[in-house]
């Protein structure tokens, strides 16, 4: 039963990453509705991502940079839930 719900909330974690991960990709006013979602994601996601961006700094490509911290993330969640699935 305990099992179950921490699987779900792991779950629940991933989807609101990769929302937060989409929403990032557009410009976002910050008198938009959306930018409370954004807010929300961030205060969600955030203490999560920031030590990994402090362990894997962005990757920079020409003047842009790539934020692998995500990716790191979601490789670690989905091998946390293959073995809590797996029992």
């Amino acid at each position: 039963m305990i099992l179950r719900v921490v699987i779900d909330v792991v779950q629940a974690y991933v989807v609101l990453l990769f929302v937060r991960i989409l929403l990032s990709w557009f410009p976002i006013s910050p008198w938009s509705p959306w930018a409370k979602v954004v807010a929300a994601l961030a205060r969600v996601t955030d203490p999560v991502l920031t030590p990994i961006r402090r362990l894997l700094p962005p990757l920079r490509v020409g003047s842009a940079a790539i934020d692998l911290s995500p990716i790191l993330l979601f490789f670690a969640l989905e091998v946390i839930l293959s073995v809590l699935q797996s029992r």
